[in-house]
């Protein structure tokens, strides 16, 4: 199978920013597509939005008003909402000044529990994978996938453990999935991780210590990476093995980010209700 190299993520619209002149405050109006990832609060009145962008990385705004019942803001600043805004940017200033929200599809408007948990915890995983103002088109686009496949079909545990891979691949820290880092031989039978090291070791070479990933995650793991987000309800995840890949990817987080997720939290107190 021809190895996935985020390309099935370029199926999704792109937009660059644009430009629209500069005044004498060479203050540049940038539109551009974008998800929302968090905002918290700035004074009585105001909303910090982080976002990102599909071409200029993640940003920090402030969206004057967000927080009054009249907003022009109003259903634009959920967690995960794909919209299309508009910021001007100052040079040498961490803040931009957001224009304007248009939402354009948001999984806000779910009924499902399980989506909704899940949706501050792809939110967050994003947020803090993504560097200030470093674009990554893929990860944009993956995130935009996301967005879309919530209202869908996919099991939502199958869709965790798969943009947890993607995640961690395209932060460099997922293992290779192709070879025994010891010996050089196939890992499809399965093997052992170690979290801390990153490294992926075959049946025959594992010692006792790190995560048992069984062949079935291995085949999980090698399908996701050549599936395009659109195409991951048709992954097959037995339950067993979506348990070890949960185990392990949280912990790869984890070790990565050097703190756990705040969201698990929540997902935990769902699941023991």
């Amino acid at each position: 199978m021809a190895g996935y190299n985020g390309g099935g993520l370029g199926s999704l619209p792109t937009t660059r920013s644009s430009d629209a002149g500069r005044h004498a405050l060479a203050m540049p109006l940038y539109t551009t597509d974008a998800l929302i990832l968090r905002t918290y609060q700035l004074g009585e009145a105001d909303r910090i939005v982080v976002f990102l962008t599909s071409d200029r990385g993640k940003k920090r705004g402030v969206a004057n008003g967000a927080r009054r019942q009249k907003s022009r803001f109003v259903g634009g600043l959920e967690p995960f909402t794909l919209a299309r805004l508009a910021y001007f940017e100052r040079e040498r200033r961490d803040l931009v000044r957001l224009s304007y929200v248009d939402p354009l599809r948001s999984p806000m408007v779910s009924s499902d529990v399980d989506v909704l948990g899940h949706v501050g915890y792809f939110a967050e995983l994003i947020d803090e994978c993504a560097p200030e103002a470093d674009p990554s088109a893929t990860l944009f686009r993956l995130g935009a996938a996301v967005v879309d496949s919530l209202g869908g079909e996919i099991r939502i545990e199958q869709l965790a453990r798969y943009v947890e891979y993607w995640v961690l691949r395209l932060q460099g820290v997922y293992p290779s999935l192709l070879a025994c880092h010891r010996c050089g031989g196939d890992v499809i039978g399965g093997g052992r991780l170690d979290p801390a090291g990153g490294a992926l070791s075959c049946t025959g070479c594992a010692t006792d210590g790190g995560l048992a990933l069984s062949p079935a995650s291995m085949r999980f793991l090698r399908a996701a990476a050549a599936t395009a987000p659109a195409d991951a309800s048709g992954l097959t995840l037995p339950a067993r093995a979506a348990r070890e890949l949960e185990r392990a990817h949280r912990q790869l987080i984890s070790s990565h980010l050097e703190k756990e997720l705040r969201s698990l939290r929540v997902l935990r107190a769902m699941r023991a209700t």
